[in-house]
């Protein structure tokens, strides 16, 4: 699910500058926000399941998933739910951004992981519909079979009906108002051979879909998190790590976050959500034997250790040498 970081460019620190060209509604609570280039040039490539992270002019910075066609290049097309205890984030974005606003955005960037499969189960859960979209799109377009699962508080809450609409029954609607939640009993109960299940939403859907399809096999189910779950406290030891590239060592304290220490220290490592689950201070690891406490890697990619998020990850031993 989760390709080697680059070394980072000064664009994916400061953000690529560009500007709000449209703001609509798709639902109650729901906008669209359409970026293009500043200069107008061509936009960077991405692949379904991809997010951006906004910053916005007040300096607050967050991320959001790609709805739009990755093969428009002209512009990114992000969903913003307006959030009841927002930190600031969609709050802005509702209240305030306007077309014509500048703005800046890092990436894309993809956790998710879209790969090919025999066929696909997509399950959606209010905002986490954004994600899914250009993956269903794409799954059609390959003569794909793929069902999609979708679920909101209500129907006029949920964001996005009028481009599924054309689906015709592939798209399942379960607006709670009528007709209570997913019955996901009925959805994961049988495995189906070859099918790969990509999920989105709030954690509660997450966790019971991860739970439900346990007996599908390893890895079959590809979620993205809006938030970190909650995980059992684990005790800290402090460690060493040495930045080959940089030729430096640091001490990392019990109490403090690898993240922390190498930022400190002037190192070159970029962090956002700060909970392991934005992907953006992904790093390589080349020896030593990663404590991986995020929200984005597969087992497989646990088991390779070859990267790590040092924002929440430490190391299971005393030492790690991460590509720096």
């Amino acid at each position: 699910m989760t390709s080697v970081a680059p070394v980072r460019a000064r664009t994916e620190e400061t953000g690529l500058a560009m500007v709000v060209r449209q703001l609509r509604w798709e639902a109650i609570g729901v906008v669209s926000v359409e970026l293009c280039a500043a200069d107008g040039r061509e936009l960077p490539p991405w692949r379904p399941g991809a997010h951006l992270e906004l910053v916005l002019p007040t300096g607050i910075s967050r991320q959001y998933s790609l709805c739009g066609s990755p093969g428009d290049r002209s512009c990114y097309r992000i969903g913003v739910l307006r959030e009841r205890n927002s930190r600031g984030g969609s709050e802005y974005v509702h209240a305030f951004l306007r077309p014509g606003q500048p703005v800046r955005v890092r990436g894309p960037r993809d956790n998710f992981g879209f790969g090919p499969a025999a066929a696909y189960l997509f399950v959606a859960g209010g905002i986490g519909i954004t994600p899914i979209l250009p993956m269903v799109a794409e799954a059609e377009a390959g003569g794909v079979p793929w069902q999609l699962v979708y679920g909101g508080r209500a129907a006029d809450s949920m964001a996005f009906l009028g481009e599924l609409r054309p689906y015709g029954d592939r798209v399942r609607l379960y607006p709670g108002d009528r007709a209570g939640r997913i019955p996901l009993g009925e959805w994961l109960g049988r495995p189906r051979p070859g099918t790969e299940i990509y999920v989105c939403g709030p954690e509660r859907l997450l966790t019971a879909v991860e739970e439900g399809a346990a007996h599908w096999g390893p890895d079959v189910v590809h979620a993205e998190r809006f938030k970190a779950r909650p995980k059992p406290a684990r005790p800290n030891t402090a460690i060493e790590v040495r930045c080959a590239r940089s030729d430096r060592t640091v001490t990392v304290p019990a109490d403090r976050s690898v993240l922390g220490v190498l930022e400190e220290e002037g190192l070159p490592v970029t962090g956002s959500c700060r909970e392991g689950i934005c992907g953006i201070c992904e790093t390589r690891v080349l020896d030593g034997e990663p404590d991986h406490r995020d929200d984005i890697l597969s087992g497989d990619d646990r088991v390779s250790g070859d990267v790590m998020y040092p924002c929440v990850s430490r190391a299971l031993g005393q030492r790690l040498v991460l590509d720096l």
